[in-house]
């Protein structure tokens, strides 16, 4: 005689929606916001010499060695401005970037063993590290400043009325970072190999994007592909605005407008999908 079939007087169950994104909660927790952009900016230089001094070591480094191999040696068009102050104003934009998108797509396996023990909505991990980098790409900005003032003085540079477009063409790029971090965060927690390729993957993608040349040197095919790249639009109004150089159109902004939110929502979606169940796979 087989015995009578369970019948279970209590179900637990996840009520979370795919598309329930929890921002308000997300807001509830902004001081644990704050304590992590803290934590991470006081970690980045514990046990340094230089410390702070290390945002400023680095982006004029970078931009010499520019000046030399890609200005003086390779030639390449500054559409007309100084060849530091072209070279910095893509170096001090794609920092910003590049660190966003690196860190945000390994913030399940690196945040591990704190979402193992407690629990806050994961959402304020990615938003952590795009508002963490804002403070580094602030002090870098600020360097970027001092030298476009110097070039003011001698007269080689008009920034324009497009300066005023800053803030949101800085939001459009960690838009863009954290859409994209959050894709490759959620497949990492199952192919450890994406995040290596990634690391390759950014480096190349720098030269798809007008870092080290102007968008007005490209022709034909070259220059249509370029125009569908999000950052084009990012960096050619950016230079456009600061250095009054660029060949900079507002469709060409829009255009990245509209990719980057349409990435950015599939990556909020995601991550709010793989969420519930990556400490299986960590």
């Amino acid at each position: 005689m087989s015995e009578p079939q369970q019948q279970w007087t209590e179900t637990i169950e996840s009520n979370h929606s795919l598309f329930d994104l929890k921002l308000k909660e997300v807001w509830r927790y902004k001081d644990l916001v704050y304590m992590f952009v803290k934590r991470d900016f006081v970690a980045e230089f514990k046990q340094t010499i230089l410390g702070p001094l290390w945002f400023f070591i680095n982006p004029i480094f970078t931009t010499l060695v520019y000046v030399i191999v890609f200005g003086n040696i390779a030639g390449l068009s500054t559409d007309g401005a100084p060849k530091v102050l072209f070279y910095l104003a893509g170096v001090t934009l794609w920092n910003y970037f590049s660190n966003c998108l690196t860190k945000t797509s390994s913030v399940f396996k690196d945040n591990a063993s704190i979402f193992g023990k407690v629990y806050f909505p994961r959402l304020v991990m990615p938003l952590t590290i795009v508002l963490s980098n804002l403070m580094k790409f602030g002090v870098q900005f600020a360097l970027f400043i001092s030298f476009l003032i110097y070039y003011m003085i001698k007269g080689e540079v008009q920034p324009n009325i497009w300066i005023l477009a800053t803030p949101f063409i800085i939001i459009l790029m960690a838009a863009f970072a954290l859409g994209t971090g959050m894709i490759f965060s959620a497949l990492t927690t199952k192919y450890r190999d994406l995040q290596m390729l990634l690391g390759f993957g950014i480096s190349l993608f720098m030269y798809a994007t007008p870092v080290i040349y102007p968008l007005s040197s490209l022709s034909g095919i070259w220059k249509t592909i370029a125009l569908y790249n999000p950052l084009t639009g990012i960096f050619e109004c950016f230079k456009y605005g600061w250095l009054g150089v660029g060949d900079f159109s507002v469709t060409i902004l829009l255009i990245s407008t509209l990719i980057i939110f349409v990435i950015l929502a599939i990556g909020t979606l995601i991550f709010n999908k793989v969420e519930k169940g990556f400490m299986d796979t960590v």
